[in-house]
Protein backbone atom coordinates (compact mmCIF):
# COMPACT_ATOMS: atom_id res chain seq x y z
CA UNK A 1 0.00 0.00 0.00
CA UNK A 2 1.08 3.53 -0.45
CA UNK A 3 0.84 5.90 2.17
CA UNK A 4 1.53 9.89 2.25
CA UNK A 5 2.48 11.15 5.69
CA UNK A 6 2.66 14.58 6.92
CA UNK A 7 3.43 16.23 10.64
CA UNK A 8 3.48 19.73 11.29
CA UNK A 9 6.62 20.68 13.84
CA UNK A 10 3.75 19.54 16.70
CA UNK A 11 4.08 15.75 15.63
CA UNK A 12 6.96 15.48 12.97
CA UNK A 13 8.63 13.17 16.14
CA UNK A 14 6.04 10.62 15.81
CA UNK A 15 5.73 10.94 12.28
CA UNK A 16 9.81 9.80 12.84
CA UNK A 17 8.48 6.66 14.46
CA UNK A 18 5.80 6.25 12.50
CA UNK A 19 7.39 6.23 9.00
CA UNK A 20 9.91 3.24 9.25
CA UNK A 21 7.15 1.05 11.40
CA UNK A 22 5.21 1.55 8.48
CA UNK A 23 8.14 0.41 5.99
CA UNK A 24 8.42 -2.25 8.29
CA UNK A 25 5.35 -3.43 7.83
CA UNK A 26 6.82 -3.19 3.87
CA UNK A 27 4.22 0.22 2.58
CA UNK A 28 5.84 2.36 0.57
CA UNK A 29 5.79 5.88 2.04
CA UNK A 30 5.75 9.18 0.99
CA UNK A 31 6.78 11.58 3.53
CA UNK A 32 5.52 15.21 3.06
CA UNK A 33 7.45 16.75 5.61
CA UNK A 34 7.65 18.17 7.78
CA UNK A 35 10.98 17.35 9.76
CA UNK A 36 11.60 19.80 12.33
CA UNK A 37 10.65 21.86 15.46
CA UNK A 38 10.10 25.23 14.00
CA UNK A 39 6.40 26.27 14.05
CA UNK A 40 4.83 25.50 10.79
CA UNK A 41 1.24 25.69 9.75
CA UNK A 42 -0.26 22.44 9.77
CA UNK A 43 -2.67 22.93 6.60
CA UNK A 44 0.43 23.07 4.17
CA UNK A 45 0.86 19.47 5.20
CA UNK A 46 -2.39 18.57 5.68
CA UNK A 47 -3.20 19.68 2.01
CA UNK A 48 -0.37 17.67 0.12
CA UNK A 49 -1.49 14.40 2.07
CA UNK A 50 -5.05 14.75 1.27
CA UNK A 51 -4.59 15.51 -2.32
CA UNK A 52 -2.33 12.64 -2.59
CA UNK A 53 -4.96 10.29 -1.68
CA UNK A 54 -8.00 12.36 -2.98
CA UNK A 55 -6.40 12.15 -6.72
CA UNK A 56 -5.77 8.43 -6.33
CA UNK A 57 -1.79 8.86 -5.85
CA UNK A 58 -1.26 7.48 -2.59
CA UNK A 59 -3.71 4.29 -1.52
CA UNK A 60 -3.99 6.26 2.38
CA UNK A 61 -2.60 9.07 4.33
CA UNK A 62 -1.91 9.69 7.81
CA UNK A 63 -0.87 13.05 9.55
CA UNK A 64 0.28 13.96 12.91
CA UNK A 65 0.19 17.20 14.48
CA UNK A 66 0.27 18.38 18.37
CA UNK A 67 -3.37 17.20 18.98
CA UNK A 68 -4.41 15.71 15.49
CA UNK A 69 -7.45 18.16 15.59
CA UNK A 70 -6.12 20.46 13.18
CA UNK A 71 -4.89 18.29 10.50
CA UNK A 72 -8.09 16.64 10.48
CA UNK A 73 -10.04 19.74 10.15
CA UNK A 74 -7.73 20.78 6.94
CA UNK A 75 -7.98 17.36 5.50
CA UNK A 76 -11.45 16.83 5.50
CA UNK A 77 -11.71 20.20 2.96
CA UNK A 78 -10.60 18.00 0.39
CA UNK A 79 -13.65 16.15 -1.47
CA UNK A 80 -13.03 12.88 -1.39
CA UNK A 81 -11.80 12.86 2.06
CA UNK A 82 -12.99 10.72 4.83
CA UNK A 83 -10.17 11.93 7.86
CA UNK A 84 -10.60 10.26 11.52
CA UNK A 85 -9.06 11.69 14.45
CA UNK A 86 -8.11 8.44 16.33
CA UNK A 87 -6.12 8.55 19.67
CA UNK A 88 -7.41 4.84 20.61
CA UNK A 89 -7.83 1.09 19.28
CA UNK A 90 -11.71 1.20 19.09
CA UNK A 91 -11.96 4.19 17.11
CA UNK A 92 -9.22 3.17 14.36
CA UNK A 93 -11.02 -0.29 13.45
CA UNK A 94 -14.57 1.38 13.81
CA UNK A 95 -13.70 4.30 11.36
CA UNK A 96 -12.20 1.54 8.80
CA UNK A 97 -15.43 -0.84 9.25
CA UNK A 98 -18.03 1.72 9.41
CA UNK A 99 -16.90 4.93 7.76
CA UNK A 100 -14.47 3.47 5.04
CA UNK A 101 -11.84 6.50 6.04
CA UNK A 102 -9.07 6.55 3.68
CA UNK A 103 -6.70 9.00 5.99
CA UNK A 104 -6.00 8.98 10.05
CA UNK A 105 -5.25 12.28 12.15
CA UNK A 106 -3.18 11.35 15.21
CA UNK A 107 -1.79 13.89 18.09
CA UNK A 108 2.17 13.53 19.39
CA UNK A 109 0.94 15.53 22.37
CA UNK A 110 -2.23 12.82 23.34
CA UNK A 111 -0.95 9.31 22.51
CA UNK A 112 2.79 7.65 22.89
CA UNK A 113 4.47 5.76 20.02
CA UNK A 114 3.68 2.37 20.57
CA UNK A 115 -0.30 3.02 20.67
CA UNK A 116 0.29 5.23 17.82
CA UNK A 117 1.48 2.35 15.81
CA UNK A 118 -0.81 -0.04 17.28
CA UNK A 119 -3.87 2.42 16.12
CA UNK A 120 -1.67 2.66 12.77
CA UNK A 121 -1.51 -1.18 12.01
CA UNK A 122 -5.33 -1.92 13.16
CA UNK A 123 -6.25 0.86 10.81
CA UNK A 124 -4.56 -0.03 7.59
CA UNK A 125 -5.48 -3.96 8.44
CA UNK A 126 -9.08 -3.23 9.15
CA UNK A 127 -11.39 -3.43 5.73
CA UNK A 128 -14.55 -1.52 5.09
CA UNK A 129 -17.11 -3.46 6.53
CA UNK A 130 -19.45 -2.53 3.09
CA UNK A 131 -22.29 -2.97 4.75
CA UNK A 132 -25.82 -1.67 3.33
CA UNK A 133 -26.34 0.64 5.76
CA UNK A 134 -22.88 1.74 6.06
CA UNK A 135 -23.01 2.27 2.27
CA UNK A 136 -26.02 4.28 2.27
CA UNK A 137 -24.56 6.68 5.01
CA UNK A 138 -21.72 7.65 3.34
CA UNK A 139 -23.65 8.00 -0.20
CA UNK A 140 -25.17 10.70 2.33
CA UNK A 141 -21.94 11.91 3.60
CA UNK A 142 -20.95 12.20 -0.51
CA UNK A 143 -24.06 13.94 -1.33
CA UNK A 144 -23.31 16.44 0.80
CA UNK A 145 -20.18 16.89 -0.29
CA UNK A 146 -21.59 17.33 -3.91
CA UNK A 147 -23.79 19.89 -3.04
CA UNK A 148 -21.80 21.90 -1.08
CA UNK A 149 -18.98 22.05 -3.41
CA UNK A 150 -21.15 23.70 -6.44
CA UNK A 151 -21.54 26.53 -4.14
Amino acid sequence: MKIAIGADHGGYRLKDVIVPYLESLGHEIEDLGCDCSQSVDYPDYALPVADRVASGQADRGILICGTGIGMSIAANKVAGIRCALVHDLFSAQATREHNDTNVLAMGERVIGPGVAQEIVRIWLETPFSGGERHVSRLNKVNQIEAQHSRS
